[in-house]
Parts: structure tokens; C-alpha cells; sequence
């Protein structure tokens, strides 16, 4: 009940629409148990005999009956439509609403999620509210009001007769709660394992070039399959539990239909009821039974969406990992001095990846991080933009705290070129324009020219409007990289961080994207991340990294003239 209450004050801005629904299921309901009264009392006239008195109130009686059966019309349409347009618009706004929580988290949360499972939780199981809304909830409503009121109606008509009528209904009551609690665990499992076959198909989905080269697509359907089974079970499991329950309520009804012709024939015997009461009841009993079975039907929809429902708000209640402090600052004009104070990290408790690193850069300098892969050069990286905070120590910019100023004011100053080259699926315009979207026409060729893309972008047929492909799958490594840069460069942020530039790429095109890094250098602050130490070798500060340690610092003239790490690694890539 809590989680069936916490999703309907979701809903609040849409109880105008709700409200209209259930007033218009109220008046369907009505409508519907005057009908059997309406067919009872022309019952009665006929058996009667019919005179030319009683045929006008015949007459009257079935253009009431008429008049009933046209305003259902309207009382199903809106009793239908407004649930509806009010789950609906529920699902968007609580998929935009799951979104925005999603993309606020911090690396770390998705560092230990699933992404195929993120989308699940924001399209499958927000899917549930719709069912939620739009079904569970107006049907509920209609059939309860529709079981109050047939009963009442039925007890008005004959109490005794009534009174054997509800003789199933606490059975009924019973067996359902046991039937919820049976299946909302499968239900459960149901909606998590939807989540991970997903996350399955994403993974091999994204790697299927691997898949293939590798001949692996025996082990990788055997992985689909296996998180299929999961599903498929836990799904069957539910299904045979609600094969079980089903068919008992229908049993329970229909010994109430039993009872009521055997017990209401009984008191026909005894003439204590004439023959139009027992038509009556019969009218009323699948008005009363109805709604009996509709919610032992409901139960197994409820069950449903809660369980979704449930892992929709567990990622609604899930606290957000870096957030703005409270009085934070915004900075639009950041110079970019850059100054690392006894900065320490883990991503996970006893593993630092950082060991009290400290050091400083002047704006419009470029300072770069070497070292063995593993000793937190990334780390480092991503540290500046936020994407994690320091374990122990302070980053500044500007003599700012980082923590202290407004995380868009902070990130709207830094700009990335990440190791792991991310293009969208769309144009190469798109995706140098998407750092900055007000950019014209001359500024993306521009940033073009300056990353050295430019010349391969005017040799493609489409020009700046070739389709990358997804994750740019089109485009070659050195292509996608500088496309990258000189989405970076349109940034025209103050700081600019190059993790592994040159990664991917030739040796030609390595020497296009360091004369592109040439180019910027002066006018910003650049922190430089590399394997390669030729695209570093025109830093001003180079730091080496071991072990979360900077154990030397310096130019490359510096470093390469003294012993150490620097010059080992210098020499053996340089053989």
C-alpha cells in the first residue's frame, strides 16, 4: 500500500482527469444497475398480463431502458479516455523524470550498473504505471461501487436470498490474498530479469564486431538463452499460480450461482417469492459476480505493476552522488589555473588511486600525466570535471574549491576529449556542434580545420552532413578522434583535457592531431593524458605517475636528461 500510495501522489497533477474518469465510472455503474431493475419491473408487467394502462407503462419503461443504453455511450467513452490521458501523460512525465535522476548520478553509480537495465527500468517498468492508471485503478473503483451497490440493491430486493449470495465472497477474499503473495515475487524476478536480458542484448549488440571476429556467436546466444530462461521461468511460475487461483474464484462463483437457484427456487417452493424476484437476481447475479472475478483478475495486474513500480522508485530514491553544495557559486569567465592539494582517491575502500598528488598549472599552459597504465591518469581527469570527488585534499580552479562552484558553471568551462572516442548517431555536423548547438555553419568548419578533419570530412559525399553511424561506426579511429577534438575546440572552454588523444590512431594522423593540439595551446589550459609521449613532448609540465604517486615532474628536456621512469619510457617506445 505505501508503494501503491507513493505512486499515486506521482499522479497529482492529473487527479482533474482521474476525477472526471471515476465520475464517469460512477455514473456507468449506476447506469448499468438500474437496467436490471428497468428489465425486472417490464418482467413483472408482462407475467402480469398486460392491459392498455400497463402498456404505456411499458412503453415508458423501454424508452427509459433506451435512454440508459445511449448515455452508457458517453459514460464508457469518458470513463475509458480520461484514465488513459492521465496514465499516459503519468509514463512520460515518470520516464522524463527517471531520465533526469539517471543522468545526474555520478560515474560511479554507472560504473556498477547495467546500462540495458537502465533502459529497462525507464521504458518496461514505467510502462506498469500505465496499466496502473489506466486499468488497475478505474476497474478497482467500478467494481467495488458495482459490488456495493448490486448488494444493496440485492438485499432491498430479498435479504435471505442475498445473504446466500455472498456466502462465497470471503473465500474468494481469502484465496486472493493468498494469490499475492504467492505471485508478486515471481513478479518481481520477472521485471529484474527483464532488466538483465536487456543489459544481455546491449552488450551483444554493442560488440558484435567482437562476437563475429571471434567466432563466439554460440556462447553469446547461450548468454541471451540464459537470461531468457530466467524470465521465461519466473514468468511461468506466476502464470501457474494464477492457473490455480482463476479457475478456484470461477468455482467459488459459480456455487454462488448454485446456491442462489437452489435456495431461490427453495423460496419460490415456500411462496415466499413470486417468480420476477428470482429473474431480478438472476439479472443482478452477473453484475455481482462480475466484479468479484474482475478483482481476483486485478490482483495479478496489481502485482504486476508494483513490481515494476518498485524499481522505477528505486532509482527515483537513490541519493545523488555529487550534487551543487548549498551557496554555490556560479563562475562564467574561469581562467584556468589548475591546482591539485594533497588530493587523494578510491573508488572503492582500501584500493587509493591516489596518493596525496599535489601540483599546479598557470592558465594557458599545458600540463601532461604519464606513466603505466593503472596509476590514475584518468583518475586525475576526471576528478577536475566532477565526475568524481576527492576521497582526502582539494582541486582548484581559480582559487575555487570546485566542490563550491555550480557543477554546470564548472563543466561548462571544461572540455573533453575522452579516451573512449562516444559519437552519436547522426551527422558529423551534429556531433561537432554538439558542445556548443547555437554554433553556425563557419564555426563547425572551423573547429574542423583546427583538429585536421576537415580535409577528410570535404573528401566524403555528404560533407558535414555524412551519417556517423551508431557510436560512429562509420568512421575510422583517427576520424572519430579528431571529430572529437573539434567538438572540444567549439567548446571554446578555458580548459581543455585530452585523455589519450592519440590512442587510437596512425602515425600520421598522430602528427595531424598534435599540430591540431599545437594550435591551441597558449589560449587555454590543457591537461594532457598519454601512453604516447611524443604528444607531450611540447608540455610545459610533464608529471609521471607511479603507483598514485608523482614521482617526477618536469619538461621533456628536464626529464629526458635525468634518470628515471620518463627517460625508460621514453627510450623504449622509441625503439
Amino acid at each position: 500500500m505505501k508503494t501503491l500510495f507513493r505512486i499515486i501522489r506521482e499522479a497529482k497533477k492529473y487527479y482533474l482527469l482521474l476525477i472526471v474518469g471515476v465520475i464517469a465510472i460512477l455514473s456507468h455503474t449506476a447506469l448499468n444497475l438500474i437496467g436490471p431493475r428497468l428489465l425486472s419491473q417490464i418482467t413483472s408487467l408482462v407475467v402480469a398480463g398486460l392491459t392498455s394502462e400497463t402498456l404505456k407503462n411499458l412503453i415508458g419503461f423501454s424508452f427509459a431502458l433506451l435512454g440508459i443504453y445511449f448515455l452508457r455511450i458517453f459514460t464508457r467513452f469518458f470513463s475509458n479516455y480520461m484514465p488513459h490521458k492521465a496514465a499516459w501523460h503519468l509514463v512520460e512525465e515518470i520516464r522524463i523524470k527517471v531520465y533526469a535522476t539517471l543522468q545526474s548520478f555520478s560515474m560511479d553509480f554507472f560504473r556498477n550498473s547495467q546500462s540495458g537495465d537502465l533502459v529497462s527500468r525507464n521504458i518496461s517498468d514505467t510502462a506498469t504505471f500505465e496499466n496502473l492508471f489506466a486499468h488497475l485503478l478505474p476497474e478497482s473503483i467500478t467494481n467495488i461501487l458495482t459490488l456495493i451497490g448490486v448488494t444493496i440493491v440485492l438485499f432491498t430486493i430479498n435479504w435471505k436470498l442475498a445473504l446466500a449470495t455472498c456466502i462465497p465472497i470471503p473465500i474468494i477474499l481469502l484465496s486472493g490474498y493468498y494469490f499475492a503473495k504467492k505471485v508478486r515475487p515471481n513478479f518481481r524476478v520477472m521485471q529484474k530479469s527483464l532488466g538483465d536480458l536487456s543489459s544481455q542484448l546491449y552488450d551483444n549488440f554493442s560488440g558484435i564486431q567482437e562476437i563475429q571476429a571471434f567466432g563466439q556467436q554460440n556462447q553469446a546466444e547461450d548468454k541471451v538463452q540464459v537470461k531468457a530462461n530466467v524470465f521465461t521461468t519466473a514468468m511461468l511460475k506466476a502464470l501457474k499460480v494464477s492457473a490455480i487461483f482463476h479457475p478456484t474464484v470461477e468455482f467459488f462463483v459459480h456455487v454462488g450461482n448454485v446456491i442462489v437457484v437452489g435456495f431461490g427456487g427453495y423460496l419460490a417452493y415456500l411462496h415466499q417469492i413470486d417468480i420476477s424476484i428470482i429473474v431480478a437476481f438472476m439479472l443482478y447475479l452477473s453484475l455481482f459476480y462480475a466484479p468479484v472475478t474482475g478483482i481476483a483478475n486485478l490482483i495479478e495486474g496489481v502485482q504486476q505493476a508494483l513490481a515494476g513500480a518498485e524499481r522505477v522508485l528505486e532509482v527515483l530514491d537513490t541519493p545523488v552522488g555529487i550534487i551543487d553544495r548549498p551557496n554555490s557559486i556560479k563562475l562564467d569567465n574561469i581562467i584556468g589555473n589548475l591546482t591539485f592539494d594533497n588530493v587523494s582517491f578510491s573508488y572503492e575502500e582500501q584500493i587509493e588511486i591516489l596518493k596525496n598528488v599535489s601540483f599546479s598549472v598557470e592558465a594557458g599552459k599545458m600540463i601532461a600525466f604519464v606513466g603505466a597504465t593503472g596509476v590514475g591518469k584518468t583518475t586525475l581527469a576526471r576528478l577536475i570535471n566532477r565526475f568524481y570527488d576527492t576521497t582526502e585534499g582539494t582541486v582548484y580552479i581559480d582559487g575555487y574549491d570546485i566542490r563550491d562552484i555550480e557543477l554546470q558553471s564548472l563543466r561548462k568551462n571544461i572540455a573533453m576529449v575522452l579516451q573512449d572516442t562516444f559519437l552519436f548517431n547522426g551527422t558529423i555536423s551534429d556531433n561537432i556542434a554538439y558542445a556548443n548547438p547555437a554554433a553556425t555553419a563557419a564555426e563547425i568548419e572551423e573547429a574542423a580545420r583546427i583538429a585536421g578533419i576537415y580535409g577528410d570530412i570535404m573528401d566524403m559525399p555528404s560533407k558535414f552532413e555524412t551519417e556517423t553511424g551508431e557510436r560512429g561506426i562509420r568512421l575510422s579511429g583517427g576520424q572519430k578522434q579528431r571529430i572529437s577534438i573539434a567538438r572540444a575546440v567549439l567548446r571554446n572552454a578555458p580548459v581543455l583535457i585530452l585523455d589519450e588523444a592519440t590512442a587510437s590512431v596512425d602515425m600520421q594522423t598522430e602528427a595531424q592531431i598534435q599540430a591540431a593540439i599545437a594550435k591551441l595551446q597558449g589560449n587555454r589550459t590543457i591537461i594532457a593524458i598519454a601512453h604516447r609521449l611524443s604528444t607531450v613532448r611540447n608540455a610545459d609540465i610533464i608529471l609521471v605517475l607511479a603507483n598514485g604517486k608523482i614521482v617526477q615532474q618536469g619538461n621533456h628536456n628536464t626529464l629526458i636528461n635525468e634518470p628515471g621512469m620518463y627517460r625508460d619510457l621514453y627510450l623504449a617506445q622509441d625503439l
